[in-house]
């Protein structure tokens, strides 16, 4: 059995999508109604892959999971800031994958110099609050009734995770991923989340 933790290609769109798509339609999880279709969900891939890292967990190449960042807010002085997101497949939850695969990610974020990553969650959510404050997420803050969905609204709750601690006065610009992929510590990071896996 090889477990990998790996970038995630155009062709993983498929097995992602199977994951993702239940939640749209059957939870608050995401706040998306309807669940994109394979193109779109390429497309996603493509776009936020120029500079964040998508990762897939795959177990003898099934995927298991996967997790990304995308950016925080689209104004240059939040660069440094990121969104994280983290997906399991309902057979393959608590057995560790969410937090392999966060863990990785997060690795491979503090090689690009990002320093903030921030998680919403539609609350109530139990089970995704213990992960992120297990790994080291604060919470920050709650947004009251932010969102309608399955004939309710939904709070969604702020956690925040430094990346890096020292909060110089000058600071370099983050890292593409492409650039990234050329340093030296780059497998190790990518690798990090492994030994964290029950499968």
């Amino acid at each position: 059995m090889k477990a990998t933790i790996r970038l995630a290609k155009e062709s993983d769109a498929l097995p992602m999508l199977a994951i993702y798509a239940p939640l749209v339609r059957e939870t608050s999880i995401s706040f998306e109604v309807e669940p994109p279709s394979e193109t779109e969900f390429r497309q996603r891939i493509q776009e936020h892959q120029t500079q964040f890292p998508w990762l897939v967990c795959e177990i003898d190449e099934e995927v298991l999971g996967y997790a990304g960042a995308i950016p925080y807010f689209p104004r240059d002085a939040y660069q440094w800031s990121v969104r994280s997101f983290v997906y399991v497949s309902i057979e393959h939850r608590r057995k560790g994958v969410a937090k392999a695969l966060y863990t990785s990610l997060f690795k491979l974020l503090q090689l690009q110099r990002f320093y903030n990553v921030y998680a919403a969650i539609a609350l109530p959510n139990p089970a995704s609050v213990a992960l992120h404050e297990s790994i080291g997420f604060s919470s920050i803050g709650i947004f009251q009734s932010a969102g309608y969905k399955l004939g309710k609204w939904h709070d969604v709750g702020w956690w925040q995770l430094f990346l890096q601690r020292d909060r110089a006065k000058s600071v370099n610009q983050p890292l593409s991923l492409q650039k990234a992929q050329t340093l030296s510590l780059w497998d190790k990071a990518l690798n990090r989340g492994l030994p964290l896996l029950q499968v």
